[in-house]
């Protein structure tokens, strides 16, 4: 059930030097949403979701997460913002030196105080949720690069976060695991109700995903459009928008 603002951007801007990227940026993610940021090369999707997960301050604005203001959040206040988040990289980010259920029970012990049963029943649920029951104990490198990207998927929710960023899930995928993919994360967002944030330029994982799309481009340095995969595919009457999503040159 898709219900109040979970995330919201205020007049958020950000500059590298003198180089404006993001001009007073404003947007709302629900609680329970799958939320896509969309645009051409450069448009500055990657920075924005930098600013999203706390890797960079932006220059000015504000950032609420559960009405906390993130971007002046004292230490702990930003701890425990940053315990809501799961975030699955572009490249996977599993650590090549240990084994599935040792990238997942890092975060265990570095954040619970679960018992050792407690914290291999998760993992192993875990796992289960994204299909890879019986693989805790191989290594990245003994699998394949959708089996990565499922494991890193079930090491960003292994501490039940209520909000799940994808930085580029499609990435590196064939067209068939990258359909998987997207089957999947419907599936989560529909069982666990968790708000999801995804920065893609998939098409077809766009359109079969989204509740809600926002489009930035870089001549504008914000956002072009917002609506619903069918509104922007079939009701867009701007031909940047329309030449997008219909994947028109």
């Amino acid at each position: 059930m898709i219900g109040n603002d979970i995330i919201v951007v205020e007049n958020l801007s950000v500059k590298y030097g003198q180089t404006v990227i993001l001009e007073n940026i404003n947007f709302t993610v629900k609680k329970g949403e799958i939320f896509l940021i969309v645009g051409g090369s450069g448009c500055g999707k990657s920075t924005l979701l930098r600013q999203l997960i706390g890797l960079e301050k932006p220059t000015s604005g504000s950032i609420f997460i559960n009405g906390t203001d993130f971007v002046n959040a004292n230490y702990m206040e930003r701890k425990n913002i940053l315990q809501t988040f799961g975030i699955l990289f572009q490249s996977s980010g599993l650590f090549a030196s240990m084994s599935l259920y040792e990238n997942l029970r890092l975060l265990l012990d570095t954040y619970t105080k679960l018992t050792e049963k407690e914290k291999e029943d998760m993992i192993n649920i875990k796992l289960n949720a994204v299909g890879l029951t019986g693989y805790q104990w191989f290594y990245p490198a003994e699998i394949s690069g959708g089996m990565k990207k499922r494991a890193a998927l079930a090491r960003a929710m292994v501490l039940d976060p209520s909000i799940l960023f994808f930085d580029e899930p499609s990435s590196g995928l064939d067209p068939v695991t990258s359909a998987s993919m997207d089957k999947l994360t419907i599936e989560i967002n529909k069982v666990l109700g968790t708000s999801m944030v995804i920065v893609s330029h998939d098409l077809a994982g766009i359109l079969n995903t989204a509740d809600r799309i926002i489009m930035l481009d870089k001549s504008v340095k914000g956002i072009i459009a917002t609506g619903t995969p069918e509104e922007l595919k079939n009701k867009s009457d701007m031909n940047i928008v329309y030449n997008f999503f219909n994947r028109i040159a």
